[in-house]
């Protein structure tokens, strides 16, 4: 196996000593970041502007005090005073302008040092500054900066750093940026290291080893990838070795999963000739034994073990948390034997992922056993480990166990709602939520009780597994009480019966639940009477709404959709309508489209033209929230109650908006095109619903009938043959529409040509075929065709239905058939069909036709006393 040593010339970048490649070659001078001002906190302001410093800079740049020769020690501590709550202060009465800078520096030194408050070393400060003992003295400006990022007083460090670039210029060092940094890491501020550390790159200075080592740590803290690989790159290019810094980087790019990016940062340490220290080899075995790439990692520990650093545990127990992700407990055992024999005793994390392994193959036995040397070592699980354990124990069975780890799970530390959370996923993957109550006793399940959150997790879990029972029995031992959240969770419980289709256990959660006879729960109820009208009972989805409308609760739109939508279903159209007209008393209701849809629908049912009109001009003022589906069904349910003009205006806006019409749209607008004898609208719209896979037979008839209805003979025959060209069967709708069309106009011979048609294709005749055939018969006084029509109606199994009777009379009447025609009566009856006015017109007309006026009168005054 290879060798992962990577040797590095040794250079410690020291502040004194080491040697700092030039800024002109560490930085671009295009690629520097600009430096954007930093968040305020508590300004303090420095006497001195940017001009009067400036004005300076012909001064002489050596600004680095050294002591005298033959000059005793300061005495730093004479010149500090006690001040209240035991810190201390400078006795400005002891200080003079005779000090010098050299002596000034120590005393501040020294004050920074020893007090708590570092306002009082920028107040001596701004002292040194009256007094002319900060002119280019850095140190003073180190000490100072560094108070002040203690303070996070951020503005102000800004402030004398910019004021430090001007004085100092190229000689500004990296300890003022270090100290900023510093602050920054101790603090855990991310964002504001890297904010300074742009700054130092626009001051162009130099950053050393100290200060990417203290980035990196800071960016793997906020695991802050962008700033890191930053950071990391400009190191790269200064040509400075930080080990740290790779750690950080693969880390980093570890922790998010960037494993390809963390083997590159691995290959750059090649590169870089880096001599890896502990940690270096640490991360690089974590990179590969998370990827699940365990002979990379064999061979890292290999590497290891060349350099020196083998009998490290953290490494042994990184490659058996490695193999145990990867289901390989036989090399993860063969690891916790070599451990032992090189003389490393298993540690905590050892016997935690060797549980997370065994586990992770579904060997409860193993991880039972490891987990048992856990305890009798003394040392605790960890939450996964109690996870796995209990998944485990429910998946074989052992109850028994699962209660002492429950124990065990108390005794960690765990809180009841997060073991509950645990067990019920643990025993829902098993599919033995029936096992749960069993496992819940003393303290838990008291915990349960009384906590709302976790009564309520419990209750939908047993709901979702049909437990009902079991649910009830919580609900009724709890001992919270809240009766607006009960509701709430009752709610919720019959809403989750209902997702799932079990309507029976929402019916029984709802007859169980504490009823509130003065003012029922309007959602509740609601959602019953949803559920109810689901199974068909409509009498108890009934029994709710006049119970909610009998309590004076206020119903909001959603309730009365929902009750609604239950008459609809029960076909109860004139009750539907009844609550409609008591919502549209409710001006604070606005239907939404859904109820808009419902309306349209109901009201088209029940043939209601004016309310149809008083809906859509109501809601035509904004078309703004019209989607596809109201524009159709609007056009589908309004066509025949709004003008032509109004129908064909809003058919174009539905298409302007980019809206498409379905097929039964189309087929709406085809006929009421047809009907209004607009056939170039008609041509056209067939054409585009043909081009859009819409069109169907139900279109070829429409279309069929509105030619056939004016005449317009050619263009029928057309529409038949093209209809089968299309591939679709001569419908029986359509010979209706031919049979009708060419009878009236008296085409007798192509009359018989389409009953030869219909014979030919095996097209059984309906009721309105043999009707058609009495009524053209009937008309052409051919009374032997229309006796063998009925015959033929009769002989099929039909039988003559109201209209066939009716036209039956009107042709005895032509035919001067009275006797049979008034016969007819009496057959109608016996057969259970009710005579209507037109049967009675009829047979009038047909009485007088043959100058029988007196039994004419007779009926004519038989039809005022029936009202007809």
């Amino acid at each position: 196996m290879a060798s992962l040593r990577f040797p590095i010339t040794q250079n410690t970048l020291d502040s004194k000593t080491s040697s700092i490649p030039s800024v002109s070659n560490c930085f671009h001078a295009n690629g520097a970041c600009p430096f954007k001002s930093l968040p305020k906190t508590k300004l303090i302001k420095f006497r001195g502007s940017v001009a009067e410093v400036r004005s300076r800079k012909s001064m002489s740049l050596k600004f680095r005090y050294t002591r005298k020769k033959n000059t005793a020690p300061l005495d730093t501590d004479k010149f500090l005073v006690h001040v209240d709550g035991g810190d201390v202060d400078v006795d400005y009465g002891s200080v003079g302008v005779e000090l010098s800078a050299e002596h000034c520096n120590a005393i501040l030194k020294r004050l920074d040092e020893r007090t708590n408050d570092g306002s009082k070393t920028v107040s001596f400060f701004e002292w040194m500054r009256r007094m002319g003992k900060v002119e280019l003295n850095a140190g003073a400006y180190n000490v100072v900066v560094r108070a002040l990022s203690r303070m996070q007083e951020w503005e102000g460090v800004e402030e004398l750093i910019w004021e430090m670039k001007v004085k100092f210029g190229a000689e500004l060092g990296f300890q003022v940026f270090n100290s900023v940094i510093y602050a920054c890491c101790k603090g855990n501020f991310v964002q504001l290291g890297a904010k300074w550390f742009r700054m130092m790159l626009d001051c162009e200075v130099a950053p050393n080893v100290a200060t990417f080592g203290m980035l990196m740590g800071l960016y793997r803290k906020g695991w802050n990838v962008e700033e890191a690989e930053f950071a990391f790159s400009q190191m790269r290019k200064c040509g400075i070795v930080c080990e740290s810094a790779y750690s950080a980087m693969v880390t980093i790019y570890t922790r998010l999963g960037l494993y390809e990016k963390a083997e590159g940062v691995i290959g750059l340490m090649r590169e870089d000739e880096v001599v890896c220290n502990l940690e270096n080899w640490l991360v690089m075995l974590n990179a590969y034994s998370q990827q699940g790439k365990l002979e990379d990692a064999e061979k890292v520990m290999v590497s290891m073990e060349e350099a020196g650093f083998g009998n490290n545990i953290v490494a042994y127990n990184t490659m058996i948390t490695g193999y145990g992700k990867a289901s390989d407990m036989e090399a993860a055992q063969r690891v916790f034997i070599n451990m032992r024999n090189v003389g490393l005793d298993p540690d905590e994390t050892t016997y935690r992922s060797m549980i997370e392994g065994w586990g992770r193959t579904g060997d409860y036995e193993e991880a039972r056993r490891y987990y048992k040397e856990l305890k009798r070592l003394g040392y605790k699980p960890n939450s996964s480990n109690l996870y796995t354990l209990i998944k485990l124990q429910a998946k074989y069975g052992d109850e028994e166990g699962a209660v002492g780890t429950l124990d065990d799970m108390v005794e960690s530390g765990c809180q009841y709602s997060s073991m509950l959370g645990s067990l019920l996923h643990a025993y829902e993957s098993a599919g033995k939520v029936d096992k749960v109550p069993i496992l819940l006793k003393g303290e838990f399940y008291q915990h349960i009780l009384v906590n709302q959150n976790s009564c309520s997790t419990l209750v939908l879990a047993y709901v979702k597994h049909q437990m009902v029972d079991d649910a009830m029995k919580v609900m009724r031992d709890k001992k919270w009480h809240d009766r607006r959240y009960e509701n709430n969770l009752y709610h919720l419980l019959i809403c989750s019966c209902k997702e799932e289709g079990l309507l029976e256990d929402a019916v029984k959660i709802y007859c169980q639940m504490p009823k509130n006879t003065d003012k029922p729960n309007v959602h509740i109820a609601c959602t019953m009477i949803d559920i109810y009208s689901v199974m068909g009972l409509f009498n108890e989805a009934e029994m709710l709404y006049l119970k909610l409308e009998s309590s004076g609760i206020s119903l909001d739109m959603i309730a009365y959709s929902i009750v609604v939508r239950m008459y609809v279903k029960a076909g109860s159209l004139k009750d539907a309508c009844s609550v409609l007209e008591a919502m549209d008393k409710r001006p604070d209701i606005v239907p939404d489209n859904f109820l808009l849809l419902d309306m349209f629908r109901i009201y088209q049912k029940c043939n209601m033209v004016d309310k149809l009109a008083y809906l859509y001009y109501k809601i035509s003022k904004d078309r703004v929230n019209w989607d596809q589906e109201l524009f159709n069904c609007v056009l589908n349910c309004c066509a025949h109650a709004l003008p032509i003009d109004e129908v064909s205006r809003l058919y174009d806006e539905m298409l302007e908006r980019g809206f498409s019409p379905n097929t039964v749209t189309c087929n709406v607008m085809l006929h009421v095109f047809g009907k209004a004898k607009l056939f170039k609208k008609v041509r056209s719209l067939f054409y585009i619903a043909k081009k859009q896979g819409l069109v169907d037979v139900i279109s070829y008839n429409t279309v069929i009938a509105a030619y056939g209805k004016n005449k317009y003979f050619k263009n029928m025959s057309k529409m038949v043959q093209q209809m089968q060209f299309e591939g679709f069967s001569v419908s029986l709708e359509a010979y209706n529409s031919m049979l009708d069309s060419y009878g009236k106009d008296g085409q007798m011979e192509a009359f018989r040509s389409v009953l030869q048609q219909m014979k030919e294709s095996n097209c059984a005749s309906d009721h309105y075929t043999y009707n058609t055939m009495i009524n053209i018969y009937g008309e052409q006084r051919w009374i032997d065709e229309v006796a063998d029509v009925l015959t033929e109606l009769k002989e099929c199994g039909l039988g003559p239905d109201l209209y066939s009777y009716n036209t039956l009379i009107k042709a005895y009447g032509i035919a001067g058939m009275v006797e049979d025609a008034v016969g007819l009566i009496k057959e109608m009856r016996k057969n259970g069909i009710e005579p209507d006015k037109i049967t009675y017109t009829n047979l009038v007309t047909a009485l007088r036709r043959n100058d029988n006026f007196l039994e004419a009168v007779k009926w004519s005054l038989w039809l005022k006393q029936i009202n007809l």
